[in-house]
This record gives C-alpha cells, structure tokens and sequence, in this order.
C-alpha cells in the first residue's frame, strides 16, 4: 500500500509552502536544496517542515492539500502546532458586512 503525505512547510521570511507527496524525505530534501529555481521555496530557504499527514488514498491527500493551501499563515501554524481549538476561531468571518460581526465582543 502506498503512503502519501501533505505537508507545510515553513520558509525563512516566515511564509508557508503547502504539497503533497508520495515521499517526505525526498521531497523536503529537493526543497531543501534548491532544484528547481522557479519554485515558490527556491529563494525562500532555508526550510523547515512544520507538519506532515499521512493518507492511503492520494484523492483524499490532495483534497486536504487544496484545502489547507487557501487557509491562512496563521490557521496553517495553529494545525502544525497542534491548536486545534484555534481552527474554528480563525475560520470564522470578521468582516464588516458579515452577519455575526460585532467588534464590541
């Protein structure tokens, strides 16, 4: 049975790279190195890998990639870090034309 894995990475400037992959190591090692100068990690290194999902079924891996990737800096951290009560606090909606904001709470 195959393993592949979703990962994020954190860059040097602080900024988050999300992929999937059918090996980690490999794969963080190519990032890590630099091989492919068009990559978003290329000019971002040095690299450290924050957090890794395994799954069995590659659909179900890159569905979690395409989903964690939109999610902002800080709700990717809040997953690596393992805050998972900090998830729902930052997907909820702050702005001003949402029906539930009160900046008085």
């Amino acid at each position: 049975m195959k393993i592949y894995f979703v990962y994020i990475l954190q860059c040097s400037d602080n900024l988050t790279y999300t992929g999937v992959t059918n090996n980690i190591s490999r794969r963080f090692e190519e990032h890590q190195k630099g091989l492919n100068k068009n990559c978003y990690t290329f000019k971002r290194r040095p690299l450290k890998l924050i957090f890794q999902q395994e799954f069995n079924d590659i659909e179900q891996a890159i569905f979690f990639e395409k989903k964690i990737k939109n999610w902002s800096a800080k709700k990717k951290y809040a997953l690596a870090n393992g805050e998972y009560d900090m998830l729902q606090i930052l997907s909820e909606c702050r702005n001003a034309t949402h029906s539930n904001y009160n900046p008085k709470n």
